[in-house]
Order: structure tokens, then sequence, then C-alpha cells
């Protein structure tokens, strides 16, 4: 493998330190040295790319990932894909978001129990392009919760959950997808605001039930993640480790006091891409009175107040999400960057830091990942302005002159 160096580029290091002019050396898959103050790299054995002033800064870490969703309309649509096609699109997915610059990625649910298993594998023998990636389970819900479309007269209608009840239920599935080789137990705890009879603030799956999960996943080392919207459901999750929880835009004071208590463990990934999306530039897919009736701009509001008091308290939160449905294609992902910018009163910096620094910390690779520090995996962009100025430069793959995972260029421009 190469040694390569950048030169004259802008280091953003995602530190939470300004940027600085300067040079970093990646020998191997790791930043072997970094150099600034006007000093110099030894340029013996390199390959030299000159920045020419262009910012360089970690890759992107995508927190709630669906690879294998087609930026569907409807949780049936998923749920009549064969796993064959869904595989495909998930290979797809896996290399666009790489062409995007996230280069990590925890996903949220795959559509098939077996899909994300299957192409992180792939990804880690170099068989398929695609970002460093955490395997999730479909989604775990309950009888009436979010993914459970079917009906009395039409009993075999799918999504992308599996449907259980009871503690010993979902304590056998869940050993039966860790068999399978899932990282995550993904649970909807809560309901959403597309289910009529579960609304968001309700809490559908029982303490026994998730308890039960939280059981098998230490037995084996897993963790679990969580669509967590109530307040109860965002309790509940704590109580039992829950380690990224979903959406909690409904958290009282009690819920935020209890994140904050475990704040040096939890993530906090709200995933507001939709529903800022929907509030204010819906009009392609609701009318106005469906803006209203389904409470968008209400519900955005109110996680823009929560998510506030949770950062001030030093808990943890992580940009991106939700990513490969209709409103909120794939490939879109840095717009969350903006969204809590414009609606959250994040600074650049503070945003950006979701998507890179926390990003590392919630993929268990702390030391390793979302910084440009020595001793760090060399997951790099080199990008033609500078994203804090405006994040949403990110969004156009023509600003991004090389995207670099494992010391080694996925993309680069001439």
């Amino acid at each position: 493998m190469a040694r390569t160096l950048f030169a004259g580029v802008r280091i953003l290091d995602c530190t939470g330190a300004e940027p600085y002019p300067g040079e970093v050396l990646v020998d191997g898959a790791r930043i072997a040295a970094i150099a600034r103050d006007g000093n110099r790299l030894s340029r013996e054995n390199v390959v030299v790319i000159d920045g020419d002033g262009a910012t360089l800064m970690p890759g992107l870490i995508e927190s709630h990932g669906h690879l294998s969703i087609e930026n569907a309309a409807e949780l049936v649509q998923i749920g009549m894909i064969p796993p064959e096609e869904t595989t495909l699109i998930a290979v797809r997915n896996a290399r666009l978001y790489l062409d995007c610059g996230i280069t990590s990625c925890i996903s949220a649910a795959a559509a098939k129990p077996r899909t994300d298993v299957v192409i992180r594998n792939a990804i880690n023998k170099g068989e398929i392009p695609g970002p460093r990636l955490l395997a999730a389970s479909p989604w775990l819900t309950v009888t009436g919760g979010l993914g459970d479309m079917r009906t009395l007269h039409m009993p075999h209608m799918s999504s992308m959950a599996i449907t259980v009840d009871g503690p010993e239920n979902f304590r056998r599935l869940t050993r039966e997808l860790i068999r399978e080789g899932v990282d995550i137990i993904k649970l909807v705890l809560s309901g959403d605001t597309f289910v009529p009879h579960a609304p968001s603030h309700t809490t559908v799956m029982s303490e026994a039930e998730v308890a039960a999960v939280a059981e098998v996943v230490r037995a084996h080392g897993k963790r679990m993640s969580a669509h967590a919207r109530s307040a109860e459901s965002v309790k509940l999750a704590v109580r039992h480790g829950v380690k990224v929880i979903y959406h909690a835009n409904f958290a009282d004071e009690e819920a935020i006091d209890l994140l904050e208590a475990n704040k040096e463990w939890v993530f906090v990934s709200p995933n507001i891409g939709f529903t800022a999306t929907a509030a204010y530039e819906g009009g392609k897919w609701f009318t106005e009175q469906q803006v209203q009736e389904f409470g968008f701009r209400e519900e955005l509001a109110g996680a823009a107040r929560g998510l506030q008091e949770l950062k001030k308290r030093g808990v943890r939160i992580l940009g991106g999400g939700d990513y490969g449905f209709f409103v909120t294609p794939h490939g879109q992902n840095a717009r969350d960057l903006d969204h809590l910018i414009r609606y959250c009163a994040f600074t650049p910096m503070e945003a950006l830091l979701t998507m890179t620094k926390h990003g590392g910390a919630a993929m268990d690779l702390p030391n390793d990942l979302g910084q440009i520090q020595t001793g760090f995996l060399a997951d790099l962009l080199l990008v033609k302005s500078d994203p804090l100025v405006d994040p949403k430069v990110l969004l156009d793959r023509n600003n991004l002159i090389a995207v670099m995972k494992n010391g080694e260029f996925h993309r680069r421009s001439p």
C-alpha cells in the first residue's frame, strides 16, 4: 500500500478545534504524521497530493443507515422485494454512500434478516466497495407496532419488520439473528406518526420484552438500537442499555435527565431529515392540510428544543438518519448537518461533529475513527471548499476531490 502525503491542505480535524494549514501523512491504513505551523513532512517514498488549499477532513459517519431500502414510499413495498433483489439494492447503495464520502455506517435495520450481514462481510473482504458497516437486524416490532402491516383479512403482509410478542419469543428471535451474524438488534419501542393506532407518543413494547432482548444481547457481546419517539420508550431504552436511541423527539424532563446521567455510553440520533423536509419542503409529497394533520412542524420544533437541551447537558448527538425513503433519498444524508444548524441552533462545528467525532465513538472506535489525529484510521475527504462555511458543499460529489477509506482511495479527481 502506497504512502500518501496530503500537502497544502486546510486540516479540519473534527476534534472541535479550528482548522489549520498543514500536511497529513498516511502510511498503510492509518494516519502516520501531521505537520502544522509551516512545518513540512518528508517527501521520501510518498505519493504527494497537492491540496492547493482544499479542506481535508474525516470521512462522514452515518448513524442510521438503511442500505437495503430503495427510497421507498410505503413499508409494504420493502416487504414485497425478494431477498436477491434486496441484496443488489444494498450493493448499489453501499457504493453510493462511499461515493458521497460516507466511510462508516451504523445500520438501523435491514430489509431482510441477513442482508446487512452479507454486505458487511463482502465489504470487509474487499469484494464490493462500501462504508465500514455495523450490520443490523430488521425492525423487531410487536403486533400493532410500526412495521406490522398485517390485517385480519390479509395476515401475510410484510414490511422490513419481524413481528413477535412476548419475552420468550423475543429471546428466541434475538438468538437466531445473532446466530446469523448481526452486530445490532433493532427494536421498535414506540409508535410513529404514520401509525394511526400507535402514534409517536405511545410505547408499544413491554419492559419484559425489552429485558429479554437485552439479556441475550449482553450474553453475546452485541448491542441494541431502538426506534424510540415517546418519552417512556426513551426511558425504557436507557434502562436496558440501548446504545443508540433514534428520534427521542417526545423526550420529557425525566427522560432527558436519564440520558444525561448515562451520557458516557448512550447516543441520541434524532434523524430529523424526514420531518424537516416534510415540514417545509413537502409540497411534492404532502398537501398543506396533511402537513398540519401530521404535525410535522410542531414535531420538528419539539425535537429542536429537546436537542438543544441534550446538547447543553453534554449528551452526544449523531447526524444522518432515515435516508432511503421517498422524502429522504439516499445520497442526501449530509443534509442533516444543515437541518441541525437551521432548525436546532447547532453551530457548523457542532453539526459536523455529529457525523465525525461522535460517530466514531458510537461505532465503538473513539480512538480510531472520526478525527484526523496521528494513529487514527485514514478515512479522509478532500473537499474543494469549507464545510464549516456551508455544510451543503458535502452534498455535491463534485466537491469531493478525493475519498479515502483505510488509507486507500475510493475515488480521486485527476
